[in-house]
């Protein structure tokens, strides 16, 4: 069994290139040949052969040969895998900025107060600080 980090980078490695999201979408339709793939990329059939082996390295596509054809086809496991992974992240920074916004309003309020005292309880405060 893979590294589930390394999954994932596999994963958002082979999604860095727009080529391979091109396939992707391609490949979302249904199942296509390499030469399918090709054809709305300028680039040559072995940057597809290549773009094909970063995306089975990643797990997001199966490759099955049927007579003479390879057929690629989409595995959206991994997908899953990443947007559950930016789920977590996205849970995390959310409480993140929630506490943040927490401590923010109860410094403001703590300002307020002070500042509902009025001039000679600041001065007072100042004194006590010092």
């Amino acid at each position: 069994m893979q590294d589930p980090s390394r999954a994932l980078d596999l994963v958002f490695g082979a999604l860095a290139d727009p080529s391979r999201r091109a396939m992707l979408e391609r490949l979302s339709q249904g199942p296509a040949t390499a030469g399918e793939l090709a054809e709305p990329l300028t680039i040559s059939r072995p940057a597809v052969s290549q773009h094909l082996k970063v995306l089975e390295a990643a797990g997001l596509v199966v490759r099955t040969r049927q007579a003479q054809w390879r057929t690629c086809t989409l595995r959206t496991e991994p997908l899953d895998e990443v947007s559950a992974w930016l789920e977590r992240q996205r849970t995390a920074w959310q409480q993140s900025f929630d506490a943040l916004e927490d401590r923010l309003r109860e410094r403001q309020r703590e300002r307020d107060t002070r500042a509902s005292r009025g001039p000679r309880g600041r001065h007072e405060e100042g004194k006590a600080e010092r």
